[in-house]
């Protein structure tokens, strides 16, 4: 068992919120999942600010959900060519936590509608010993909960300290997946920065998410002061350029996601490859100049598809 510390100190390989708000997006594109389709939005309950993310996956079992929301365990298999993001089975876990002290899970996968609770705030309320995740399985034709040894305490922790008080409440969530199948995550009580703002900014732009404080970095670059790019501070422009061949769509606050692949939008292209000491792999490097903003420069890093170091200066860059 994990102490509930933990999940404090876990969320912090995330140094910053979009790289949180990537490992929930993993989640969805997985080949295990295979969505098609994500919605991340901002909705209010309770007079509380919720990040949600809804896919039209093939949602989990009970189980599933248990081992998602439990340290140290992955289900991850490699399906026809394609690797899965996520092979540790914590991706959930930090991203979730770093974005906010509370997230609800809720998953239905045809038979089954379940919905699981990981909370810091329920943790310390209970002053619990370790990490205990709440998973309550409903019937998905009735709607009646499932009765096993856990259940009802399960429901009646939630209940008492999530933002959904009544059993009807609850199950409404599952009416906001589209379809039969899917999962949807809600975060609550989002990360503050130290001067007690919110660490994302929902209210400047009502079609994009923002990080509030990014005014206050502009990096200096050998005395010149670079721009920082869009993709730093907005998640529509990070989820833009986050998966190298994008293989679901993205739709933020009910607004699609135009994705762009970096290396079809450079001029004057070139190739090579670079073998690095520790693998017999090769790695293919595409060399360009950006059309769109001559300020903005650096090495993309994809592993898996996936960004993972944007705008990194390598060599003359750094001058």
């Amino acid at each position: 068992t994990m102490s509930p510390r933990y999940l404090q100190s876990n969320s912090s390989s995330h140094t910053r919120p979009f790289s949180a708000i990537a490992e929930l997006l993993d989640n969805a594109v997985d080949p295990d999942v295979s969505a098609r389709t994500v919605f991340i939005d901002v909705e209010e309950v309770k007079n509380k600010s919720c990040l949600t993310f809804t896919d039209d996956g093939c949602g989990m079992t009970p189980h599933k959900l248990h081992r998602m929301l439990s340290f140290g365990f992955t289900d991850k298999v490699i399906k026809k060519s394609q690797c899965p993001i996520g092979v540790f089975g914590n991706g959930f876990k930090s991203g979730s936590m770093r974005l906010g002290k509370d997230a609800l899970v809720f998953t239905k996968n045809g038979g089954t509608l379940t919905v699981g609770l990981l909370s810091q705030t329920y943790l310390e309320c209970v002053q619990a010993q370790a990490v205990i995740v709440p998973i309550v399985p409903f019937n998905q034709q009735n709607k009646k909960m499932i009765i096993t040894e856990d259940s009802l305490p399960s429901l009646e922790a939630i209940l008492n300290y999530s933002i959904f008080n009544s059993e009807n409440d609850l199950l409404s969530q599952f009416d906001a997946i589209p379809g039969k199948k899917g999962t949807r995550v809600l975060i609550w009580n989002i990360r503050r920065n130290k001067d007690g703002k919110s660490e994302l900014d929902f209210d400047t732009d009502q079609y994009d998410i923002l990080v509030s404080d990014f005014g206050t970095e502009e990096k200096e670059t050998g005395g010149v002061t670079c721009e920082l790019p869009e993709t730093e501070y907005s998640l529509r422009a990070f989820c833009g350029i986050l998966y190298m061949k994008p293989r679901m769509k993205i739709f933020l606050r009910q607004k699609k996601v135009t994705t762009q692949m970096i290396a079809k939008s450079l001029a004057h292209v070139g190739y090579d490859l670079y073998k690095p000491t520790f693998t017999n792999k090769q790695v293919k490097i595409t060399f360009g100049f950006s059309c769109k903003n001559n300020n903005q420069f650096g090495m993309m890093m994809y592993h898996n598809n996936r960004l993972i170091k944007s705008f990194e200066k390598v060599g003359c860059q750094v001058k």
